[in-house]
């Protein structure tokens, strides 16, 4: 087992890793020049569901290299970065929602503010779950990945016609 200091480490390169990722998959799908490919794992549109592809890929990276880094030797990596995962899409949700129900605007500085509160909290999360005693099945986990991977993917080419994917710009599903 790892000791707290170096996976405090990988969590905050994790951090800054996901946020300067996250942060260029906003636009790779417009430099691309709309290249589908690139839209399966870049924000194809300004709907809050492809916002979630800018934390879910890179923080996917990170639980995967991760894994050969520290991941073998670190207690509940693959759940905890799991879990890590899920509470920053979560958070997302939530306070995108939230907050524009509440001031009744959606608010660019607010939704940005948000991605990075959102990766933060995400990895210390992850964190927090790395460095405790608690444990969780490996293979469900490893089942909500590739669910989560396969979602994304799919519903940039075949989106649910709901309010989560919907693009507020254009009122346009997916891509």
């Amino acid at each position: 087992m790892l000791n707290k200091n170096n996976i405090a480490k990988f969590q905050i390169i994790s951090a800054i890793f996901v946020a300067i990722l996250g942060t260029l998959l906003h636009f790779t799908f417009n430099w691309s020049n709309q290249n589908l490919l690139v839209g399966a794992f870049s924000a194809v549109n300004e709907s809050t569901w492809e916002h979630l592809k800018l934390l879910f890929f890179p923080m996917l990276i990170t639980t995967i290299v991760g894994y050969f880094l520290i991941g073998k030797k670190t207690s509940n990596f693959i759940c905890a970065k799991t879990f890590g995962i899920i509470t920053s899409i979560l958070f997302t949700i939530i306070f995108f929602y939230t907050s524009t129900g509440v001031i009744g605007a959606n608010i660019a500085i607010l939704n940005i503010a948000s991605f990075y509160i959102a990766v933060i909290l995400g990895e210390y999360v992850a964190y927090r779950l790395m460095v405790s005693d608690v444990k969780c099945n490996i293979k469900l986990t490893i089942i909500t990945l590739i669910i989560l991977f396969i979602c994304f993917i799919l519903f940039t080419y075949v989106t649910p016609q709901i309010g989560l994917f919907k693009d507020p710009l254009t009122g346009n599903f997916g891509i």
